[in-house]
């Protein structure tokens, strides 16, 4: 969960407002002393990893219930124990906080390389880092790897359970539906909690569709007893009102290693069309605040969720204490590209801090990455403690602050200081599958995506604008069968000197992700043409080919996404009543059927290969 080095004491927004134009200034200096540091940085090799975010769950199964346990906090010191009895190089993973009591994340304890064998250990450590939490685990306790749950501020969804009153109960989060003990005891999410709504001048305000069945209301329209809320929500659609709402969600990304400054900023940029592809082909959350939504994914509700503007800053009123109308939400796609030869595809109109900018451009960084920065600079550092001097050629930590709360799909990450670490970029926005497989399969998926794009100098970029509307329909539900993307078709050319020659047409998924003679390649082709071109074992191959292949059939719509699995389930329930309800009964079977799939107990074939499970679930 980003930046998490935190010392001193945390402060409030009305605290950190005074501070801010100093810490932009020094986050910015910070930068610049580190980027002189790695000018004559010899050329890394390629390393790789990747981020899971696990829930605890509780079942209560004489009652037919099931909660999220608050007990993550606890698990974790547990967890970290052997980290600090340990060198960190002999460690087999690391664990950190996230944003609640109830979630976890755990990484490989060393990156990942360019050995072909490598992906072949992927699955096993996932497979290991689940084992390892589930020694600490209670007897009633399970750990899954949810993207959301689906009764997340429902009445008592916690255990323990605590009652939300109002929200002068809590003073966090200020939430109808979330108390402030879900919220882990760390500096940076309570900081993150609170001045998100401070900053704004009100609660965020977090709206998505409702999914329509045949006995849903029309207009759907809830009833809070908060003027408030009351105003806020609308209708027709699934009302939420804290950033507890996105962060308590769990996820999957990939961090890659870039040879150069130079190389991952061409992946930074070959990534970004691949996203709404990617979020869409992971789609995994459906169900919000115990109704079925009418759509597949986190994406939205962590858009409104973090979203920080003032009134001012959104157009709503005139500006008078803010510089400038924001027209975007801190959480999105990327807004501009910063490879050379993707210049031309930068047609997003973006705000710029330009004091930053030029500072920038005069200490000789390259326009585009200038421009970059200078947009994540228009945003406020949201944490931050009462240690604001810092030492600018030793420490990173005001530009990290800043760069960590733009969250963005893919990530653009400078070496950290006095460090082996080289230039990275995190692909962002995959959704956590329910199996080990799954989530390896994704993992190794991308890797192996880049590998391709360098290996045949493959050109993905596209107009911003077109990545933009390709991330609206990626949330849709069932956009995996139902929608068409806009890419290119003449990705083996990088000489595009108009938009109009980059050859942008749309295309399903399963075109995309498997070819199409005539039209597009298919990235397992392409992917495939690169394993026949370097040495790699019989086993690895199998292992990566079973990827592949389920990859393959999720494209083209043989496998069911688990959010279109999640749904079928509801609606298939003999309580359910076509009403969008998700009751406490519904919700402990579904998660006990996901529990049970996870540990291979039942089989879904309709979600994912079967290969390596047992028994037949007939119920799809």
């Amino acid at each position: 969960m980003g930046f998490l080095e935190f010392s001193g004491d945390p402060m409030d927004w009305n605290e950190i407002k005074p501070h801010v134009k100093y810490v932009k200034e020094h986050g910015i200096i910070q930068f610049l002393n580190n980027y002189q540091r790695h000018l004559e940085r010899p050329k890394d090799i390629l390393k790789w990893g990747d981020e899971l975010e696990y829930m605890v769950i509780r079942f209560d199964h004489e009652n037919r219930k099931v909660q999220v346990s608050l007990r993550g906090e606890e698990i974790l010191k547990q967890l970290q124990t052997k980290e600090n009895n340990s060198f960190a190089n002999r460690l087999t993973f690391l664990w950190h906080p996230e944003h609640t009591k109830y979630m976890l994340e755990g990484i490989p304890g060393v990156p990942y390389q360019g050995d072909m064998a490598q992906f072949s250990s992927v699955e096993t450590n996932m497979e290991m880092r689940r084992k390892e939490i589930q020694k600490w685990l209670q007897p009633d306790e399970q750990i899954i790897t949810l993207t959301t749950f689906p009764r997340l501020g429902c009445l008592n969804f916690t255990s323990p359970s605590y009652k939300v009153v109002c929200p002068e109960f809590n003073p966090i989060c200020q939430s109808l539906f979330i108390p402030d003990e879900a919220i882990y005891n760390h500096p940076r999410f309570l900081c993150l909690e609170t001045n998100i709504r401070k900053r704004r001048g009100e609660k965020v305000s977090i709206n998505i569709p409702i999914f329509k069945d045949t006995n849903t209301p029309s207009p759907f329209i809830e009833k809070f007893n908060d003027p408030a809320a009351e105003q806020a929500a609308k209708p027709d659609h699934i009302y939420m009102d804290c950033t507890c709402f996105c962060f308590g969600n769990c996820n999957l990304h990939v961090t890659i290693q870039g040879s150069d400054m130079e190389e991952a900023k061409l992946l930074y940029d070959q990534l970004a069309p691949v996203c709404p592809i990617m979020t869409a082909l992971g789609a995994a959350a459906p169900i919000w605040r115990g109704y079925l939504a009418d759509i597949d994914v986190r994406w939205p509700v962590i858009v409104q969720g973090v979203d920080d503007r003032t009134r001012e800053e959104r157009g709503l009123e005139p500006l008078k204490n803010n510089e400038r109308v924001i027209h975007r939400s801190r959480y999105g796609p990327i807004n501009s590209y910063l490879n050379t030869k993707s210049r031309i595809f930068n047609d997003v109109n973006i705000e710029s801090d330009l004091e930053a900018k030029n500072i920038l451009l005069n200490a000789g960084i390259d326009d585009l990455l200038a421009q970059h920065f200078a947009h994540l600079w228009i945003r406020d550092p949201l944490s931050l403690t009462n240690k604001i001097e810092l030492d600018d050629s030793k420490v990173t930590d005001h530009f990290e602050n800043i760069l960590t709360s733009n969250w963005q799909s893919v990530r653009f990450k400078p070496p950290p200081p006095h460090s082996d670490i080289g230039w990275r970029v995190e692909f962002r926005v995959c959704e956590m599958q329910l199996t080990d497989f799954e989530n390896a399969a994704f993992v190794v998926f991308i890797v192996l995506l880049t590998r391709a794009i360098l290996k045949y100098n493959l050109d993905l970029c596209l107009p911003l604008s077109y990545v933009h509307l390709n991330t609206t329909k990626a949330q849709k539900n069932n956009a995996i069968c139902k929608e068409k993307f806009h890419f290119r078709s003449n990705i083996n050319s990088n000489k595009v000197e108009s938009l109009s020659s980059a050859h942008v047409q749309e295309m399903s998924i399963n075109t995309i992700i498997n070819g199409k003679k005539d039209v597009f390649p298919g990235f397992i082709p392409l992917i495939q043409k690169y394993l026949d071109s370097v040495t790699i074992d019989t086993d690895t191959n199998l292992k990566i080919n079973e990827y592949l292949d389920f990859i393959s059939k999720r494209a083209s719509g043989d496998y069911m996404t688990t959010a279109q699995w999640m749904r079928h389930f509801v609606t298939s329930h003999p309580e359910y009543k076509q009403d969008s309800v998700v009751t406490d009964s519904i919700a402990y079977d579904l998660l006990v059927r996901c529990d049970q799939i996870e540990k291979g107990e039942v089989t879904c074939h309709q979600q994912f290969n079967a290969s390596k499970n047992k028994k037949q679930d007939n119920t799809d």
